[in-house]
C-alpha cells in the first residue's frame, strides 16, 4: 500500500510541474513572442514612423504638383520661371551685380 501511495504523490508533482512549465511558456509567449506585447509596441512605433514619412511625402508631392502646374502651358508664373532660370541656368539680368 505504501508503494501506490508514493506514486500518487509523484503524479501530482509531475502534473503541477507540467502546469507550471506550460504557464511559464504561455506567459513568455504573451510577452516576447511574435504576437506578444513587445512586438505590438514595436509595430505601433513603426506604424507611427511610416505615417510620418507618408505625410512628409504627401506634402512634398503637393509642392511638386503646385510648382509643375505653375510652370505648365496653361498657367505660367513668370516669377517662378525667372527664379528657376536663375537657379538652374545661372542667368542674371544685365543691371544686377553678382557678389561671391
Amino acid at each position: 500500500m505504501s508503494a501506490a501511495h508514493t506514486q500518487r504523490g509523484y503524479g501530482g508533482l509531475v502534473y503541477l510541474a507540467f502546469a507550471m512549465v506550460l504557464g511559464v511558456y504561455f506567459t513568455f509567449a504573451a510577452v516576447q513572442g511574435d504576437y506578444g506585447m513587445f512586438a505590438r509596441v514595436a509595430i505601433k512605433a513603426e506604424a507611427a514612423s511610416l505615417e510620418a514619412e507618408r505625410d512628409r511625402l504627401t506634402a512634398e508631392l503637393a509642392e511638386m504638383q503646385n510648382l509643375t502646374h505653375r510652370l505648365s502651358d496653361t498657367y505660367l508664373d513668370l516669377d517662378l520661371l525667372d527664379q528657376q532660370a536663375r537657379d538652374v541656368l545661372g542667368y542674371m539680368r544685365a543691371d544686377e551685380i553678382a557678389i561671391r
